[in-house]
């Protein structure tokens, strides 16, 4: 087997990864998409139109109109959430592209928000299962790595997990841009855990997110 031909690490997808994510804190705050979303009365609308608004947003990013969500910074990405209904992100969820999209957007930038001081000593495989999903057994998986001060995500990092974690894929857009407390999610059951419990209720401790 050549080298091109060789399976990546999750090292090496890292740094790969690393090169296409938003700066911390997001692109400019003065990103027409940015000033856009802050100023959409999302109330007003119906998760019908809500999801509406995303897809055509999500259409222009295709094709290569640069008004795209991932040019969305953090901040804004979080009050917009923060600002949906339930009604609203649970169409998020329900919907198969814009659930992969806002999935994808989370855990592209968890390495950049990471916190590497916060888990000093801490060694850690998380699996994520999400419903509604399209895998053959009805759920969307990704991994986070914690390993050497640095955090990583992806579909799949070939890697045996410390914990899993199985919740709704609306409750996780809540529960990762603050929305909902996690305290909460655990204690109502919505979170599911297996394997070691007590990383899974940490982890967000291990990150410096905006707050809605």
């Amino acid at each position: 087997m050549s080298e091109k031909d060789k399976p990546k690490t999750w090292r090496e997808r890292f740094r790969f990864s690393r090169t296409t994510e938003t700066p911390v804190g997001g692109q400019d705050s003065e990103h027409p998409i940015n000033a856009f979303a802050r100023h959409v009365e999302v109330t007003a609308l119906s998760p019908a139109q809500f999801v509406q608004l995303l897809e055509t947003l999500d259409m222009l990013g295709k094709t290569g109109a640069g008004i795209e969500l991932s040019s969305l910074s953090t901040e804004v990405l979080v009050d917009v959430v923060h600002r949906a209904s339930k009604e609203q992100i649970k169409a998020i969820g329900e919907h198969e592209e814009l659930r992969a999209v806002f999935i994808d957007e989370i855990f592209r930038r968890m390495s950049d928000h990471f916190v590497p001081e916060r888990a000093r000593n801490i060694d850690l495989v998380v699996s994520w299962r999400f419903t509604p999903g399209d895998g053959d057994d009805g759920f969307d998986r990704f991994q986070t790595v914690i390993e050497d001060g640095i955090c990583v995500s992806g579909e799949d990092l070939d890697r045996a997990p410390d914990t899993t974690i199985t919740l709704a894929a609306e409750d996780f857009i809540r529960m990762a841009t603050g929305t909902v407390a996690v305290a909460t999610m655990f204690v109502t059951g919505k979170v599911k855990v297996k394997g070691e419990y007590a990383p899974a209720v940490r982890f967000s401790s291990y990150f410096d997110l905006p707050q809605p």
